[in-house]
C-alpha cells in the first residue's frame, strides 16, 4: 500500500493553488490533452451564462475524443467495453474498433429517425451495451441525450418527457432486477399517455427475456432500424462527429426537486471532456489501457460520468455490469468481476460494501479470486461510515478513498488524487478540494466559520469546468436553488466542517442537521457512532418531531448476518454509544432494529421518508424507491415503539 503524505501534500497542494491563482492557465493547459477542430481562443468568458462559460469559441465532439481518436491512434483493438451480465449469463468484450462501428450505425439509426443537432433523445433502457452506444451516438451528431434510469416510474417518466420535450425514445422492452424480470414497454407507453408533449417516435429494444408490443406508426424495432442503418453505411452514407461548440449541450440529467418538477441539469461538451480526462489520471490513478469499473447505472450521474464517458476519453476499459453486489448471485460477485477483468481501480457506493459486509462479514467468499491486479477502492454517493471503509481496508489491504461529488458538478468535488500523490486518509473526512473547487465553510449569514466548527458548505464560483452551467429551460431557478443562498458561492446544500488542516468532512444535507432543544446537531455524526456497534451492518438517523426538545434523534439499524445478540440488546448498546461518545446532548433514546432501509436504486437511504412516516405527515413512495415494501416494514416497526403512523 502506498505511505501517503501529511495531511495534504505540497505537491498536491501546489496544484491546487495554481488551479485557484490560474485558472485560465490551468485549464487551458489541460485542455490540450482534448482534440479539438478548433482550440479555444477564450478560456473563460466570465460574461457569459449565469456565471461564466468554459472554452466558448472551441469546437470539439466528444465521441470523436470517447473512441475515434482512439482507433486513429492505432489502438482499435483494446477492449473499450466488457459488459458483464451475471442476470442474463452473458458476456461481451467490445473494442474499441468494434464500439467506433457500433456508434456509426446507431448514429445512423437516430438520424434516420429524423433527428437532428439539438434535438432531444430520451434513453430508456437498463445496463446493456445499446444503451451506452445510444449515449455515444447522440453525442455524434449533436443530438441532446437524456438518460432515465430504465424502469422509473411512469409519471416520473412523463414529467421528463414534458420538460425536455424528446423527438425520439430510444427504450427496451424489459430489464431484470436480481431474478425479476420488469416490462420497460408499458411504462413508456404510460408515459407518453400522460405526458402533455408527444414524442413523435420511440425505437425498442426487443431483449429475449420479453418482447414488447410495438405502436404502429410511433414504434420502430431496434434490430431493423440498425439493420436498415448499417446498410445505409455500407452504401457510403457514413457519419462523421459533428463540429460542435465546446459550450453546446451533450446531455441533460434529471433530479429530484423540491417543487415536483425534476431539475434538468445541463452537461456540455468542452469542459465536460477536460475536467474527466484530468480526473482518470490525476484523482482515480488509472492510465490508458487499464481496466476500471464504476459498479452504478447510466441512469446516474456515476454512470455518466465514470461508465461512459471519463474511462473512454482516457481510453481505458470500462466494465459494463448488469448485477448487483449481493444477489447475483452471493456476495462474491465483486470479487468475481475484479479477479476475471482484471480490474484496476473499482468506484461504487458505500451501501455497496455495506451489503456485501452484512452478508460475509468475514470476507470468506473473496477467497479464490486473484486481485493481484486491483489497486484501489473509491466510494461515493452517500456518507461512507468509517467502520464500512475500515472493514474494507482490512480485507483489500489496499487504499480505501472516499470522495465527494454531485449530480450538478458531474466530477469530484474533494478526494484524494492518488495519480498525483496520495494523501492522508482520515475515516469519515475527505481529503482535499479538486482543482478548481474554492470551497467555504459558511454560517448563515454567509460568514466563514473558524476551522473545525460545522456549517454550509459552499463553493466560491466560478465552478470549474465539467460543472453545471445552468438547468434545462429553467435559468431563474438554477439562479434560486443554488447561487442566491450565499451571494458569489454556489450552495451545495450540505453541511460539513473544515478542519485546521484544510480537510472537508461532510456530515450529510443540510436538511439532516437537527435540532435538540436548542443544539444543531448533526444526524450523520451519529450515524457513524452507531456503525461502530459490532453487531450493524449499517444504520440511518433521522430528527422525529417532539413537543419538548422540537426533534429528538432515532436511529435505525440493520444487524449483520449470524449476530447473536438480541434486537433489545442492540438497541440498548447503540443508545448507550451514542451518549458515550457525543454526550446526553443528542438526546439519543429511540434505537429501532429493521430488518431493512429504504433506498433508492442507486443505494442512498431515503431519510426523508422515514422521518415522515415517524412524524404522522403525509408522505408517498419516492419514484426512486428500490422496493417499496420496505416502507411497510419501517411503518411497523414504529408503531411496535408507539412512532409513526
Amino acid at each position: 500500500m502506498t505511505t501517503p503524505s501529511a495531511p495534504i501534500g505540497r505537491r498536491y497542494a501546489a496544484v491546487h493553488a495554481d488551479s485557484l491563482a490560474n485558472p485560465q492557465a490551468f485549464w487551458r493547459e489541460q485542455a490540450r490533452a482534448i482534440d479539438w477542430f478548433r482550440f479555444p481562443e477564450t478560456t473563460f468568458d466570465p460574461r457569459a451564462g449565469v456565471y461564466g462559460r468554459w472554452f466558448p469559441d472551441g469546437l470539439c465532439n466528444t465521441c470523436h475524443n470517447a473512441v475515434d481518436r482512439h482507433v486513429i491512434a492505432g489502438r482499435g483493438a483494446q477492449a473499450a467495453f466488457i459488459y458483464d451480465s451475471p442476470v442474463t449469463g452473458q458476456k461481451r468484450r467490445i473494442t474499441y474498433a468494434e464500439l467506433l462501428e457500433e456508434v456509426m450505425a446507431t448514429a445512423r439509426m437516430i438520424l434516420d429517425q429524423g433527428i437532428r443537432k439539438g434535438d432531444r433523445v430520451i434513453i430508456y433502457m437498463p445496463m446493456v451495451p445499446e444503451a451506452i452506444v445510444a449515449m455515444l451516438a447522440c453525442a455524434r451528431i449533436g443530438a441532446i441525450h437524456s438518460v432515465v434510469f430504465g424502469g422509473f416510474a411512469a409519471k416520473e417518466l412523463a414529467t421528463r418527457i414534458d420538460d425536455c420535450r424528446p423527438k425520439l425514445v430510444l427504450a427496451a422492452s424489459c430489464g431484470i432486477e436480481g431474478q425479476k424480470i420488469v416490462p420497460y414497454k408499458p411504462l413508456l407507453d404510460e408515459a407518453i399517455a400522460l405526458a402533455a408533449h408527444k414524442a413523435a417516435r420511440a425505437v425498442v429494444l426487443q431483449r429475449p427475456q420479453l418482447a414488447a408490443d410495438l405502436t404502429p406508426g410511433r414504434d420502430a424495432d431496434w434490430a431493423e432500424a440498425l439493420a436498415a442503418a448499417r446498410r445505409k453505411i455500407a452504401s457510403g452514407e457514413t457519419v462523421p462527429p459533428a463540429k460542435l461548440k465546446a459550450t453546446d449541450p451533450l446531455y441533460i440529467l434529471y433530479t429530484s426537486g423540491t417543487t415536483g418538477k425534476p431539475k434538468g441539469v445541463v452537461r456540455d461538451n468542452g469542459g465536460h471532456m477536460v475536467a474527466l480526462h484530468w480526473s482518470m489520471a490525476n484523482h482515480y490513478g488509472v492510465r490508458a489501457g487499464e481496466v476500471f469499473w464504476a459498479a452504478s447505472d447510466i441512469g446516474w450521474v456515476v454512470g455518466h460520468s465514470y461508465i461512459v464517458y471519463a474511462p473512454l476519453l482516457a481510453g481505458l476499459t470500462s466494465i459494463i455490469y448488469e448485477g448487483k453486489p449481493v444477489g447475483t448471485p452471493d456476495a462474491s460477485a465483486y470479487w468475481r468481476v475484479i479477479a476475471e477483468h482484471g480490474v484496476a481501480t473499482l468506484f461504487t457506493a458505500p451501501t455497496a460494501f455495506r451489503a456485501i459486509k452484512k452478508e460475509d462479514p468475514d470476507a470468506r467468499l473473496m477467497a479464490g479470486h486473484d486481485l493481484s491486479k486491483f489497486r484501489a477502492l473509491f466510494l461515493a454517493g452517500e456518507r461512507a461510515d468509517p467502520p464500512t471503509v475500515e472493514w474494507a481496508e482490512k480485507i483489500l489491504d489496499r487504499p480505501v478513498i472516499d470522495h465527494w461529488w454531485q449530480t450538478e458538478t458531474g466530477w469530484c468535488i474533494a478526494g484524494n488524487p492518488i495519480g498525483v500523490e496520495q494523501l492522508t486518509v482520515r475515516h469519515g473526512s475527505l481529503s482535499a478540494p479538486m482543482p478548481g473547487y474554492d470551497i467555504r465553510c459558511l454560517d448563515e449569514g454567509g460568514h466563514p466559520v473558524e476551522p473545525g466548527r460545522m456549517g454550509s458548505i459552499a463553493i466560491r464560483l466560478p465552478l470549474p469546468p465539467g460543472a453545471l452551467p445552468t438547468l434545462w429551460r429553467q435559468e431563474e431557478r438554477f439562479r434560486d436553488s443554488y447561487l442566491a443562498h450565499f451571494p458569489g458561492h454556489y450552495s451545495t446544500a450540505d453541511a460539513g466542517v473544515i478542519d485546521a488542516d484544510g480537510m472537508i468532512t461532510i456530515l450529510g444535507r443540510t436538511d439532516d442537521i437537527i435540532n435538540v432543544a436548542g443544539h444543531r446537531l448533526s444526524t450523520g455524526g451519529m450515524e457513524e457512532v452507531i456503525a461502530a456497534h459490532p453487531a450493524v451492518a449499517e444504520c440511518a438517523v433521522v430528527g422525529i418531531a417532539d413537543e419538548l426538545k422540537g426533534e429528538v434523534p432515532c436511529g435505525f439499524m440493520v444487524l449483520k448476518a449470524g449476530v447473536n445478540e438480541t434486537a433489545d440488546q442492540v438497541e440498548q448498546g447503540c443508545v448507550k454509544l451514542v451518549r458515550d461518545r457525543i454526550g446526553p446532548v443528542a438526546a439519543f433514546k429511540l434505537a429501532i432494529v429493521v430488518p431493512r432501509l429504504p433506498k433508492t436504486r442507486s443505494g442512498k437511504i431515503l431519510r426523508g421518508t422515514i422521518k415522515k412516516i415517524a412524524d404522522r405527515t403525509p408522505w408517498s413512495i419516492p419514484a426512486t424507491i428500490d422496493d417499496p415494501a420496505v416502507l411497510d416494514e419501517i411503518a411497523a416497526a414504529l408503531r411496535e415503539k408507539g412512532l409513526g403512523i
